[in-house]
């Protein structure tokens, strides 16, 4: 990787080659530098196409970058964990997936390993979203909605859609469900807390298929 500068980056580069620098170190003998150098760089271009501040993007960049290569190890055999995987993913996941891997970690705690992604993300979570989730306990303030990348797709176990369409790859071996849930965008807070309701209820059934109680 050179130290040119990249088209559409604000100048970040010495922040994201530390992160690349952290992370080589943290996958050392799982990943070539020249992975996570086009993982950092790619997750980091990927959230700029939606953000609307990017003061703390790189922050956010090597998050989703850690996200990434944390699930493509999973997915290679490199990484392994008793928890299973579930991914909710929506349009923006800015909503209904963010409500859904919020509270299925909330109930499922170590049990399971949840990550959210959309089709199309929005440049953040929904208000009325965290302050309804807030309520119930779970805090949303420091999640951000990210782009469907095929790695987080490999890695569950279970793949959860929500008016999503099509835009969800698919692989043999997984199990796919897809919730008819209404879209939070838009709604009061009292309309949102009956949504996530009735996320709660099928998060709560998918945690008892997961995990049934012992006999």
């Amino acid at each position: 990787m050179t130290d040119k500068s990249l088209p559409g980056l604000l100048a970040p580069e010495a922040s994201l080659h530390r992160l690349a620098d952290d992370l080589a170190a943290r996958f050392a003998g799982v990943f070539a530098r020249e992975t996570i150098d086009r993982y950092v760089f790619e997750s980091y271009t990927a959230l700029a196409r939606t953000a609307k501040v990017t003061t703390h993007l790189p922050v956010l960049a090597g998050r989703f970058a850690t996200e990434r290569l944390t699930a493509l190890a999973q997915s290679k055999g490199a990484l392994t964990s008793d928890a299973c995987e579930v991914l909710f993913v929506c349009v923006q996941n800015a909503g209904r997936s963010q409500m859904a891997a919020g509270l299925l970690q909330l109930h499922g705690g170590d049990r399971v390993h949840v990550r959210s992604a959309g089709s199309q993300p929005a440049p953040g979570v929904d208000d009325a979203v965290v302050a309804a989730m807030a309520e119930v306990g779970v805090d949303l303030t420091a999640e951000f909605p990210k782009p469907l990348t095929d790695d987080v797709v490999r890695a569950a176990d279970v793949v959860v859609t929500m008016g999503c369409g099509d835009a969800c790859p698919v692989y043999p071996g997984k199990r796919y469900l897809d919730w008819q849930v209404r879209d939070p965008a838009g709604l009061t807070l009292g309309e949102v807390r009956a949504i996530r309701h009735d996320i709660d209820v099928r998060v709560r059934a998918l945690l008892a298929e997961l995990q049934p109680s012992p006999a």
